[in-house]
């Protein structure tokens, strides 16, 4: 794969079920043009956020046409690093370590 752009997807849908999500994600995990990195999910609002490592916009945007997911938004991102928060980021990784990360 060439160069890839880190990609912030955005799906709302307080109806769908836990069971769906589920399907759904076992079928983005083996999309071979982009890679899925990681999702936070609000069950109770139905909204994920998904990060992806897409060449461009469109090819992933295809994926979800191809996969009939639905989706809200897909923002180009970037990640910022935690030592911008002066002699605060390790509190803060550290805060993150400790965080709850419930399992569904």
């Amino acid at each position: 794969m060439g160069k890839m752009l880190k990609y912030m997807v955005v799906h709302k849908d307080p109806d769908i079920s836990w069971e769906k999500v589920e399907k759904n994600w076992t079928k983005l995990a083996n999309v071979e043009k982009c890679t899925w990195v990681r999702t936070f999910f609000s069950r109770e609002k139905g909204v994920r956020y998904c990060e992806w490592l897409a060449p461009d916009e469109k090819t992933l945007e295809s994926i979800f046409v191809e996969l009939n997911i639905s989706f809200e938004s897909i923002l180009e991102v970037e990640k910022t690093v935690p030592d911008v928060w002066g002699k605060k980021w390790k509190g803060h990784l550290a805060a993150d370590a400790k965080a709850s990360t419930r399992a569904f």
